[in-house]
Formats: structure tokens, sequence, C-alpha cells
């Protein structure tokens, strides 16, 4: 919501949660931008307020860059709309192009906001092992999995992760909790990480992975991984890895701000 309007918007009767997916290819991200540039929040937004009769300022628990995908991006809005939640989702799609799709949607409680209110979030970076590039992925020659299995550990717990934070993200602590890493293959040379934490700084996601990969191909050894995280310098890190392979998994919320989710 921009900040001159919150008290207009929050002065109205209802407070709606969405749970939006989205392929990014064709977006700059998802925070709203100013036309002619378009991202996922300008065309979401426009659906709404012709689903609601109203304008709609979205907040969002997460602002995926250019390019970034999302299977379970959350957002709430104010709204004096009287269309119920059950129907709101198949009222908003009809009005969406096929690459932005509301899934849920529920009545959420005045407190409660999609960036604020999260606990936690979940990413899944994509990639996949060919000998012939897959332009529709991120490839790579084969990859050390076992290798790349132990540099991820590393990272599990709390720590600074100044060596994977880009510049230009918010002002904020460095120091993050990853409860969980996993390295998954997925069959016919793809393979998927999970990351699951308490939060994400710019870049985190794609800089450690473009560094785990590193690993992968031998260009780092796992000595020398440590000494990267725990030099808390982004210079010694590898290059971002590229958008395309990352996913806004999931956000977490108090079990009292999901209660009420309906399909």
């Amino acid at each position: 919501m921009r900040p001159e309007h919150v008290e207009r918007m929050k002065a109205r009767a209802r407070n709606i949660a969405l749970t939006v997916a989205y392929d990014g290819t064709n977006y700059h991200g998802f925070q709203r931008q100013t036309p002619p540039v378009v991202a996922v929040q300008n065309v979401l937004e426009r659906a709404l307020a012709k689903a609601c009769g109203e304008d709609v300022e979205l907040a969002a628990a997460g602002r995926t860059d250019a390019g970034v995908h999302a299977y379970g991006q959350v957002v709430n809005f104010f709204t004096d709309g009287r269309i119920p939640v059950a129907r709101l989702p198949r009222a908003v799609n009809g009005l969406l192009p096929p690459d932005i799709v509301v899934t849920q949607a529920w009545e959420a409680g005045r407190d409660f906001s999609a960036r604020h209110s999260a606990t936690g979030k979940a990413y899944v970076y994509r990639l996949e092992e060919c000998t012939v590039p897959n332009p529709f992925t991120r490839s790579f020659q084969p990859l050390d999995h076992d290798a790349m299995r132990g540099a991820l550990a590393m990272l599990v717990g709390t720590h600074d992760y100044s060596s994977f934070r880009a510049a230009g993200g918010a002002s904020m602590s460095p120091v993050r909790t990853l409860n969980e890493i996993r390295l998954d293959e997925e069959g016919a040379g793809r393979l998927s990480c999970y990351l699951h934490g308490n939060g994400f700084l710019y870049h985190m996601v794609r800089n450690i992975m473009s560094t785990v990969v590193s690993v992968g191909l031998g260009r780092i050894s796992a000595e020398q991984f440590a000494e990267i995280f725990a030099a808390r310098d982004r210079r010694l890190a590898s290059p971002t890895a590229p958008a395309c392979g990352l996913y806004l998994l999931s956000v977490d919320y108090a079990a009292d701000d999901r209660s009420d989710v309906r399909e």
C-alpha cells in the first residue's frame, strides 16, 4: 500500500487476503511499477478493482524480482466490496491473464498484514543437469550432489549471511535463521533446492545457489565455501544466479491468521 493511502484503505470494512501464483517471466517483479513498466501488482490490482468496484492497493509478503515466480505469494487488501470470499478467486481469475492466478481467498483479521504478519518463507530454486543447454531452465554440466549438500548444510541455523546479500536491498540485519535446506533429485537431470527460514535478504537465495553450484562444478572446494561464508563479504561469492530458477513456494503465518482459508 502507498504510505499516504494507508489510513484511508484501513478505514474500509473488510481485510481480504489472497494466495497468488504467477509465472514472473513477463513481469518486472511483483512490486507495482510506473507504466509502461508492468509488474504483477499492477495487473492484480487492476483486476481486483473491477471485481470489487473500487480502487485496490495491495500489501504483499514478498517483493519478488523480475523473472522470479511464485506458487504461494500472499497479499492482503482492504475493501468495502461485498463479494463473498468463496467467489472472489473465480471472479478475479476471469479478469487476469493466464500467467497470474488467485488460488485462495479468506477474510483476515483487521490487524493481519501479508508482509508484517509473516513468520517464515520457503523458496525453491530449480536447475537441470544436461549436456546441451535447456532454454527453459538454468542448466549445467553434471554436478557433485554430495558436495553441494555438504555446502548447504553449513548454512542451516542462525547466521550472518552477508556473503550472500546483494547491494541495494533494504537496510536490515544480515542475521537470519534457515531451519531447513534440502537438495532434491527429481529425475531426468532435474534438481531442486528447498530453503525455509524466518526471512531472506535481497538476492540471498540466488547468491547461495550460484555459489553452491560452483561447489558442485568443482570450482570451489568445501573449505573455500566455508571461508566465503565466514568472511561476510559478498565480493567473494559467485555471481547472482538467474531469476528464472527461483520460486516463492509458501509463506508462514500463525494459525489464527489462516483459520478461515477457503478455496
